[in-house]
Parts: structure tokens; C-alpha cells; sequence
């Protein structure tokens, strides 16, 4: 196999270049991975189809359930977000191990079915333990897809794949926003409150877009798995014994096994978890009597606890892939920066939708309509032109893409504040455009810069890391804080704009991260085999 085509790229180079030997379809940057790419865009759509839909259903819920605004920021944050972070990072794990074409298949189908429960939740219990399976689902997405995109794409090209990857994620919002907009509008002008099957306009908003998912679990299911290192040349060998890995992995992230797992590793490894797990219940107790939030508390804690128990048995069983990534500021400036980055983005994608309807004189099929177009159009176009720029940046800088990242988080700031503030229609959506296509320019900035920071074997764990970090600080905790402020004060633009003060943050890690990238890419091999790695 490693001497074949498919097996090894610079083969299939020098084929291609010989007259009457043909380029084998299935190699690196050839019209299959196109093909992959973009059967891997429709999953990433789907992903954040289901995802978004709480957006332009939350006023109905919040009817529904007689949900509070920091309420809903939970359900569409922290119940998600928490969950995703936490089985990230071991389905990330096990998409380094095991067949990622299967891993991705299996979990779309659950998160699609999720979905569904969604719709058909009786109580809010139900509709957060079903969030909470669109989440578990959606955690194998994107460490499978990046996986697979990274080995079939150059380091050229990588980053305007997972650009184009990364459009998914707006026209996923953008058909979200269309489709529940109208099914509310169409269902209630037809059939009233109650329609057939004795559902309601929001429950069959989100069967219909839950549904599909199973014909593309299906499609997904037909891919080819390439060989991991593909792209690079370097084939790491077969893992084995893969679900003992698998649910040790899980063990290290979900309490109280990560105990268990901590003792395996000595009695120093336990007594700092079991410190690690004092503090954060301290920390989270404390923050649920200063404001009542026990549920969303509870979960942030547990989701910080497992990052830190992740990264201390990551170091313990892998220490090269520790070594470059929880041990290399680099990865962990970029991480956090993009994470709060990240925040501005996920609070317009949900807050957006409510802001217009409570404060412009516009209806729900308006509403969905305006913004779908505009997510779908300017979203697609902003990051798939912010993975462009990032491959563009990154030939002229080695800290290239970090600079996309920061001006993606800056710019959008003055056209939100002016959304906040306007109460003219024409005005709002206008001030959103360059909100959306500018806000998501970071997206694939971060994911590139992540991959090209670790060894080809280690891409899934990167990415899970990756996103269990910046998750917890975007999903988790951003729509909740602009939630709870708009509680508080009874404006929700006024919580969406103290949403906005991530951004400085945002702006001064990523510019600590732009001046080590350069260094720690080039020393990322000397690194790996200095922690053990034989690769």
C-alpha cells in the first residue's frame, strides 16, 4: 500500500507528470478528496443546521417553556457546548485511532436523531437532555472531518479546503434560519397553534431539518478512508487494541472515573486531580450563589475539570502529543484566542434572530428569510475568503493567519454596536453583512494554524483540544453571559454588547500566540521525538 499511488503522494506526482500514465483519482489534492471535501461541507451544513435552529425558535420556546433569557442561553450554549467539549475529546481520540469515515457516519446519525427529540420534548428536561445528544453527536464532526481533510490536501491547499469545509458552518446557519423562519410562519397561518400530528410550527422545525441527517449519515458512510499521512508522506503504524483506548479515553474526561484513571497513573497524578476537582466545585459553587445559575455552573465546572483531566492523562499516556500541544504556548495562546474570538460569533449567530424580532417591526418568515440569505451568501463567501487570505497571509508572515484572526474580531465590533442600537429594518441587516462576513474570516485561520502545529497522527487529538477549549469558552459560556445580562438589565442589546468585551481579549492572546507560531512549527519534530515519538 505505501508503495502505490493512493499510499504515497509523491509517487502520484511523479506519475502524473510521466506521458501516458495517468494521475490516480483517489491521491492528494486529486477530484476525489474534492469530492470528500465536499460531501464533508454538506455534514458540517447539517451539524450547524441543528445546531442553529434553537436561534429562530428561541422566542417560541421561551413562550413554550417560560424560559428566562439567560435560560435559553443556556439550552443553546452550555447544554450543547459542555457536552461537545466533553465527548470531543474522546471521540477525537478515537478518530486518530480507528476508521473516521464509520466514526463520522455513526455519529451523524445521532445527532440527527437528537434533533428530532428535540421536537418532540415535553418538558424542558427533555429538550436540554436532547441538546445535550446533539451535542455528544456533533463532538466526532469536526476532529474526523479536519482529520480527513488534512490528509487528503497539500499544506498549500489545506487551508482553502478546510476554508471551504468552514462554509458549512453559515450555510448550515443560513437554512436554519430560513427554514424554521417560514415552517413557524407557514405552520401557524395553516394550521393554527396545532397542526397535524397535533405538533406545533417549532416541533416541526425541528423534525424537518433533523431528519435528512440520516441520508447523509448514509452517503458519508460510502466514503474511502485514506491512509493517515497521506498528504504528508509519513505513515504512522496501526493502533491497536483501540476500544480499550477508547473508553479509557472516556473514563479521563467524565467524573467520577477520571479519579480512577488519575490513581492508574500514581498518587502524585491523583492528588492533583482530586485538587483540580476541589477548585473548580469551589469555583462553581461559589459563582452559583453570587447568581442562582446552579445548572449552568455545575456544567461549566465539570466541563473545565475534564480539559484538565484530559490534558493530565494525555500526558501520562501520550506525552509527545502533550508535548505539542497543552505544552506548547503556541497551541495554547492560539487555542484560547480563537476560542474568544469565537465568542462573538456565536452570540450574533443565536442572539441575532431574537434581537430583530423584539426590537424591529418585522415578522418571523422576514426575519429567517433575511438572515438565512445573508448567513448563506456572506457567510459561505467570508470564510471561505478567510481561508484564502489565511493560506495568502501565511506565505508573506509565518504568524499570517493569526493576523486574519485578529482583524475577523475587530472589525465586526462598531456594525454590532450599530445593530444593538437601530431600530430601522433596512439598517439592522445592512450592519449585519459585514458582521457575518468578516466575523467568520477566523474560523479557518484556526483550524489551519492548529493542524500545521502537531504531527500528522496527532491532527484529531489537536483539533479536539482544540475546540473542548475554545467551546467552553465561546458555546458555553458566551450566550449565557449576554442571556444573563439581558435578564438583568431587560435589554438584550445591551447584553449582546457586553458580549463584545471578549474581543480586547481575544485581540491581545492572539498576538502573544502570532510571535511563537513560527518557532514552535519549526521545532515540532525535534519536540515530538524529544517527549518519545518514533514517527
Amino acid at each position: 500500500m505505501v508503495g502505490s499511488p493512493i499510499g504515497n503522494p509523491k509517487i502520484a506526482t511523479s506519475a502524473s507528470s510521466r506521458p501516458g500514465v495517468e494521475a490516480d483519482p483517489t491521491a492528494v489534492d486529486s477530484p476525489y478528496a474534492w469530492y470528500v471535501l465536499v460531501v464533508l461541507m454538506g455534514v458540517y451544513t447539517l451539524s450547524w443546521m441543528d445546531r442553529t435552529i434553537l436561534s429562530i425558535l428561541a422566542e417560541d420556546l421561551k413562550a413554550h417553556f417560560s424560559l428566562s433569557d439567560a435560560e435559553l442561553g443556556f439550552l443553546h450554549g452550555t447544554a450543547f457546548g459542555v457536552f461537545y467539549a466533553l465527548f470531543g475529546y474522546p471521540l477525537g481520540r478515537l478518530a486518530d485511532r480507528w476508521n473516521r469515515v464509520r466514526l463520522l457516519s455513526i455519529c451523524i446519525g445521532l445527532w440527527s436523531v437528537m434533533t428530532v427529540f428535540c421536537g418532540l420534548a415535553a418538558n424542558v428536561g427533555q429538550l436540554i437532555a436532547a441538546r445535550i445528544g446533539v451535542g455528544v453527536g456533533e463532538a466526532a464532526a469536526n476532529p474526523s472531518a479536519y482529520s480527513l481533510i488534512s490528509d487528503w490536501f497539500s499544506r498549500g491547499k489545506r487551508g482553502t479546503a478546510l476554508g471551504l469545509y468552514s462554509t458549512g458552518f453559515y450555510l448550515g446557519q443560513g437554512l436554519a434560519f430560513t427554514i424554521g423562519g417560514l415552517v413557524i410562519y407557514y405552520w401557524f397561518s395553516t394550521y393554527g397553534d396545532v397542526g397535524p400530528f397535533g405538533l406545533q410550527g417549532w416541533q416541526a422545525a425541528f423534525l424537518i431539518v433533523g431528519l435528512p441527517g440520516l441520508a447523509m449519515a448514509l452517503l458519508v458512510s460510502m466514503l474511502r478512508e485514506p491512509k493517515r499521512g497521506l498528504s504528508d508522506g509519513t505513515y504512522p503504524p496501526e493502533e491497536d487494541k483501540i476500544w480499550l483506548r477508547f473508553f479509557d479515553d472516556v473514563a479521563s474526561v467524565i467524573p467520577p472515573f477520571t479519579l480512577y484513571q488519575a490513581a492508574r497513573c500514581g498518587s502524585r497524578p491523583l492528588v492533583l486531580n482530586v485538587t483540580a476537582a476541589a477548585v473548580f466545585a469551589m469555583g462553581a459553587s461559589a459563582l452559583i450563589g453570587a447568581t442562582g445559575d446552579t445548572l449552568q455552573w455545575i456544567a461549566l465546572g465539570i466541563g473545565f475539570y475534564a480539559a484538565f483531566s484530559s490534558a493530565q492523562m494525555l500526558r501520562n499516556r501520550d506525552p509527545a502529543t502533550f508535548a505539542l500541544t497543552w505544552k506548547t504556548p503556541a497551541f495554547l495562546y492560539t487555542m484560547v484566542g480563537f476560542g474568544f474570538a469565537s465568542m462573538l460569533t456565536l452570540n450574533m449567530g443565536f442572539w441575532t434572530a431574537p434581537l430583530a424580532l423584539r426590537s424591529l417591526p418585522v415578522d418571523k418568515a422576514t426575519v429567517g428569510t433575511v438572515l438565512g440569505v445573508t448567513a448563506a451568501v456572506c457567510g459561505m463567501s467570508g470564510v471561505f475568503l478567510g481561508g484564502r487570505l489565511s493560506d495568502i497571509m501565511l506565505r508573506r508572515h509565518p504568524a499570517g493567519r493569526i493576523y486574519v484572526g485578529l482583524a475577523s474580531a475587530v472589525i465586526p465590533v462598531p456594525f454590532v454596536i450599530g445593530m444593538c442600537l437601530t431600530q430601522n429594518p433596512w439598517i439592522f441587516f445592512l450592519l449585519n453583512i459585514p458582521v457575518v462576513f468578516v466575523g467568520i474570516m477566523w474560523m479557518a485561520a484556526g483550524a489551519a494554524t492548529i493542524q500545521e502545529l502537531v504531527m500528522p497522527r496527532m491532527r484529531g487529538t489537536a483539533s479536539v483540544t482544540y475546540f473542548l477549549v475554545s467551546t467552553l469558552l465561546g458555546s458555553a459560556l458566551g450566550p449565557f453571559l449576554v442571556g444573563k445580562i439581558s435578564s438583568a438589565t431587560g435589554s438584550l442589546a445591551t447584553g449582546i454588547m457586553a458580549g463584545l468585551l471578549a474581543v480586547p481579549v481575544a485581540c491581545v492572546v492572539l498576538w502573544i500566540a502570532g510571535r511563537h507560531v513560527q518557532s514552535a512549527e519549526a521545532t515540532k519534530v525535534d519536540r515530538a521525538r524529544a517527549a518519545g515519538d518514533v514517527n
